[in-house]
């Protein structure tokens, strides 16, 4: 397969991701993936969607000026293969297929709307490889915009995997539904009754943030106690989000989502009983182009056969 260059676009509901990876079959294992480009615009499309039920026409136009600019990327970056996938606000949107049938017609790029189980896999597949230990049981736990995406594993096994409606756009907006933070509590201790220590793998840009501004972490592990982020909760919590840009140097669209995200975390490491967040810095876009590579390695194989 030699050297292959492979996209992903991961259109959430606070920001549109492009990562471009450039994939060398020869090379070692921990050498095989180089990362060429990462761009984030951060057009927040579920502000519209969990408020409005769908995408106002400005952002629907926005998307689609967007795409254009990441098909020009990819050409520059001659990109073999992509993949696009819209999460949670997409998911939601009544008229997010009309918006995707649009792009593609303008712009060539195919679009797909993963559902939350798909997601939560995809996220979750390299992860594994970063634990040292993974004899363990861990709840990996991906915070969107839109919704959370859990994924129960032990000893390196996926066990099961939830999606649930709680995001931090979601949060912003007031359209979480009743009953939904309880049915998450409810599911998370039916799938971890009689299993002792728990831990938890975060996910998201969010949580990342959070590592960086803790003060007390484990770098060595990149782990975070859930200590930590109680106390930085509690100090983030009662600022505006100006206050916080002041104060923790945030961008805009980091400094509102970023407390209601300690709080899914919170509220499941509490349900959980987890004392760490492990906060590997990997997300969907790294998913999605693992999978294209799965993909493509499992054709030369056919071939061969």
């Amino acid at each position: 397969m030699g050297k292959v260059n492979y996209a992903a676009i991961d259109i959430g509901s606070n920001a549109v991701r492009l990562l471009i990876k450039s994939v060398d079959s020869e090379a070692a294992q921990e050498k095989r993936f180089k990362k060429a480009m990462l761009l984030r615009v951060p057009l927040r499309l579920g502000f519209d969607v969990f408020s409005i039920g769908e995408l106002s026409e400005k952002k629907a136009d926005k998307l689609l000026r967007l795409m254009k600019a990441y098909r020009q990327m990819m050409k520059i970056y001659e990109v073999d293969d992509y993949r696009a996938c819209a999460t949670s606000a997409m998911r939601d949107a009544r008229n997010g297929k009309e918006t995707i049938k649009k792009i593609e017609k303008e712009t060539g790029i195919r679009i797909e709307i993963i559902d939350g189980q798909e997601e939560a896999r995809m996220i979750y597949n390299n992860h594994i490889e970063c634990l040292e230990d993974r004899s363990g049981n861990y709840m990996y736990v991906d915070v969107g915009g839109g919704s959370t995406e859990i994924n129960l594993l032990t000893n390196g096994e996926l066990v099961c995997s939830m999606s649930y409606n709680i995001g931090t756009v979601r949060m912003l907006n007031n359209a979480v539904r009743e009953g939904t933070w309880q049915q998450m509590e409810d599911d998370l201790k039916r799938v971890t009754d009689g299993i002792t220590s728990v831990n938890i793998i975060g996910s998201g840009g969010n949580i990342n943030k959070l590592y960086r501004l803790a003060e007390k972490k484990d770098k060595k592990l990149q782990r975070l106690p859930v200590s930590s982020l109680q106390t930085l909760y509690d100090e983030l919590q009662p600022m505006t989000p100006e206050e916080r840009i002041e104060a923790y140097s945030l961008k805009q669209d980091r400094a509102d989502v970023i407390v209601p995200a300690a709080e899914i975390f919170l509220k499941i490491a509490e349900t959980v009983h987890a004392e760490y967040i492990y906060v590997p810095v990997i997300g969907l876009s790294d998913g999605i182009i693992d999978n294209l590579y799965a993909r493509a390695l499992e054709k030369e194989e056919q071939k061969v056969r």
